[in-house]
């Protein structure tokens, strides 16, 4: 950690105060002369030029809804090719066959969850819940560290000897 000394506090008071004295510079015409023309040929730019944020709302919600609609329609073309000429209840039966092994599963872990709650004892989960909370703790200090060690201060890093 840098320690500023006085006479390097007098010396940055002292460039400050000579710096402020200086008069403004003039930016060359050329350079002005071009920001002008750049401000001028961008304001000049149609609507859909710009960025989403500063179109019209009008052209904005044709656009979402557009996109949705577009979105909707792939959706549906890719169902209806794979389901055919299937009725609705053959493809509520299809769904249904390929969600029940899922909810099996989740059903079950569900379960599992609560009988473990009941038989691990409450001092063992508050002391997991503990221990859970030093860990991460633990963790968001290591990444501190090492941000400070490799970022911050990337030319002295390894160098304290």
């Amino acid at each position: 950690m840098h320690i500023p000394t006085e006479p390097e506090e007098k010396l940055a008071k002292l460039v400050g105060q000579a710096l402020r004295g200086l008069p403004a510079r003039r930016a060359p015409h050329s350079l002005e002369s071009r920001i002008l023309a750049e401000l001028e040929r961008r304001a000049a730019l149609p609507w859909w030029r710009f960025s989403f944020a500063h179109w019209p709302v009008g052209a904005r919600l044709a656009f979402v809804l557009i996109c949705a609609a577009l979105i909707s329609a792939t959706f549906l073309g890719g169902v209806s090719a794979y389901l055919g000429d299937r009725s609705f209840n053959e493809v509520a039966a299809l769904v249904l066959s390929w969600i029940q092994p899922l909810l099996a599963v989740m059903s079950s872990a569900g379960a599992l969850a609560a009988l473990l709650i009941r038989v691990i004892p409450p001092l063992w989960l508050y002391g997991g819940l503990v221990l859970g909370t030093i860990l991460y703790v633990a963790l968001f200090g290591l990444g501190a560290a090492a941000y400070r060690t490799l970022y911050l201060k990337p030319g002295t890093a390894g160098n304290d000897l």
